[in-house]
C-alpha cells in the first residue's frame, strides 16, 4: 500500500444536548476546504503529532493510552477549534464525575481558536497555561469508519457522542466552519433528503443510527454498552445489479448499501 492511500488517524465528535428534545451539533465545511466542502458535518478532522505527545498523559482525564487517546484528544481538539467548545476540568478539581468548565474558560481561550487551528499556537500547551485538564472519559466511543480504498484521500474516522458542557456556546470558527447549528438527527436527514442539505454517506449514517433514540442520557446510556464495528465501505453491486457501496450489516446503521451515484466526490484536487 502506498503512503498516499495510507488512511490518516481522523476524530469526529457528535456534541448533544436536549432543547428539550436531542439535538446534535453540526457545521457547515467551507466551501474552499479540501474535504467535505459547503456539507453539514459533525466537528472533526485529522490527528496532528501534538495529539499523541506523551505529556498529555498528566493533562487528560481517563484510562486510555496510544492511537485511542490521541484519537480522543483530537476530537477535543477539533471541537474547540471548529466550534468553541471544550471538554475540560479545572486540574485542581480533576478526576470522572467531575464538572466540565463553564462559558467563562470558554470565553478566557476563545482569542486562542485561530492559533491552535493554524498550528501557531500549542493546544497542550495552552491547556497547560489554564490549568485544565480534558475529559477524555467525557466522550463515547460511537463509531469507527474507515475510507474506501479507492479514494485519493482517506482516513481512520473515530466518531464520539458526548454531552455539551453546561452554558457553553457553540460558535462557528469562520475558516473551515461557515455555520454551526443544532439539529435533531431525524430533522437533519429530513433536510438532506429534501435537497437543502449535503450530507456525505457516514455522517448520514451516524445520525440515522443516533436518530434510534430521544435524549442525551439515552444516546449515552446505549451506545456506551454497544460493540463498535469497524466500517471499510468496498464497492460491490446491489440486488438490482447496480453499483453500490457494501458496508457490514452487523455495524447497525439504516442501510448497508449505498448507490455509487448517491456518493458525493468530497475531495478536491490541488
Amino acid at each position: 500500500m502506498s503512503e498516499a492511500s495510507t488512511p490518516r488517524l481522523s476524530a469526529t465528535i457528535l456534541l448533544l444536548r436536549d432543547e428539550p428534545d436531542l439535538q446534535v451539533l453540526m457545521v457547515k465545511r467551507h466551501y474552499e476546504i479540501d474535504f467535505a466542502s459547503g456539507a453539514l458535518v459533525f466537528p472533526g478532522g485529522k490527528a496532528n503529532d501534538e495529539d499523541s505527545d506523551p505529556a498529555w498523559a498528566e493533562h487528560t482525564d481517563g484510562d486510555y493510552s496510544g492511537a485511542e487517546q490521541a484519537a480522543r484528544i483530537s476530537a477535543i481538539r477539533e471541537a474547540y477549534e471548529e466550534a468553541g467548545i471544550i471538554l475540560a476540568r479545572e486540574a485542581g478539581a480533576r478526576g470522572a464525575g467531575s464538572s466540565l468548565v463553564g462559558q467563562d474558560v470558554v470565553t478566557a481561550l476563545e482569542p486562542m481558536r485561530g492559533p491552535v487551528d493554524r498550528r501557531e499556537k500549542s493546544f497542550l500547551e495552552l491547556i497547560k497555561e489554564h490549568k485544565l485538564v480534558l475529559a477524555l472519559d467525557r466522550l463515547v466511543h460511537f463509531g469507527h469508519w474507515i475510507t474506501p480504498t479507492m479514494m485519493p484521500k482517506r482516513f481512520d474516522t473515530h466518531f464520539y457522542l458526548a454531552a455539551t458542557p453546561s452554558g457553553q456556546i457553540a460558535e462557528q470558527d469562520g475558516r473551515e466552519t461557515t455555520e454551526a447549528v443544532w439539529l435533531g438527527p431525524q430533522q437533519a436527514l429530513d433536510m438532506e433528503e429534501a435537497g437543502s442539505a449535503t450530507i456525505i454517506f457516514p455522517t448520514r449514517m451516524n445520525l440515522g443510527k443516533l436518530a434510534e433514540t430521544e435524549t442525551v442520557e439515552a444516546a449515552l446510556s446505549r451506545f456506551s454498552s454497544e460493540k463498535i464495528v469497524t466500517v471499510l465501505p468496498v464497492i460491490g453491486k446491489d440486488d438490482a445489479g447496480d453499483p453500490c457501496l457494501h458496508i457490514p450489516e452487523e455495524a447497525g446503521y439504516i442501510q448497508s448499501t449505498e448507490p455509487l451515484q448517491r456518493v458525493a466526490n468530497v475531495s478536491k484536487s490541488k
